[in-house]
């Protein structure tokens, strides 16, 4: 049985989603951030050094970092579903948007969190990551202009990555200012296994 070591509020939402849709047996633990510090907990550290989430245990593997366990678990459980055929047109924009998710588009939007979790004045960084933020979020608003799902006219693992983008954009208050987003979750939220996740999440969190 596959075991997700689970966060509270953290990217591994998006893979009990996952786990969700492939119906897969799995298992939860959970974890609790430090209400003082919003840090994961020292015991994370026994399942990966790093002691962060989401981090997979399966077959003796222990896989960690977001997008590596959305494509493994594709790969392994998919049964073709989630994921477009290799080699195609599809499958390259398929892989941009695994990594973009936890690269281009992450960073500005942590940026912007810490500057106002900090509170301080800054010379440059609060600037650049509105700057950044802006323009990332409008290639994904782009991006989704007349699709109901980022590749194909399916759900892959690229929504399942990005979901964690829309809530963060959510959460901001800013998602009313991009229309193409807002549809983009409102076609998320149809997915049945999407509310469970919710529930699930508060469960745990």
């Amino acid at each position: 049985m596959i075991k997700l070591h689970h966060l509270n509020k953290s990217r591994s939402k998006r893979i009990i989603w996952l786990l969700e849709e492939l119906e897969v047996d799995y298992e939860i633990v959970a974890y609790q951030r430090n209400s003082d510090t919003f840090l994961a907990p020292d015991e994370l550290k026994n399942v990966h050094q790093l002691g962060k989430s989401p981090v997979i245990e399966d077959d003796g593997l222990i896989v960690t970092e977001s997008g590596a366990i959305t494509d493994y678990l594709i790969t392994k459980y998919g049964n073709g579903k989630f994921a477009p055929q290799a080699g195609t047109a599809d499958y390259i924009d398929y892989q941009q948007w695994l990594h973009f998710a936890e690269s281009s588009a992450i960073l500005p939007l942590l940026l912007k969190m810490f500057v106002q979790k900090d509170g301080a004045k800054t010379q440059f960084l609060e600037g650049y990551a509105d700057a950044e933020t802006a323009k990332v979020i409008s290639y994904f608003d782009d991006r989704l202009a007349d699709k109901r799902y980022l590749v194909g006219d399916t759900l892959t693992g690229a929504d399942f990555m990005m979901s964690f983008i829309v809530e963060i954009v959510k959460n901001s208050g800013q998602l009313g200012h991009f229309k193409n987003l807002v549809k983009y979750d409102e076609q998320l939220h149809s997915h049945e296994k999407f509310h469970t996740t919710e529930e699930l999440e508060q469960k745990y969190g």
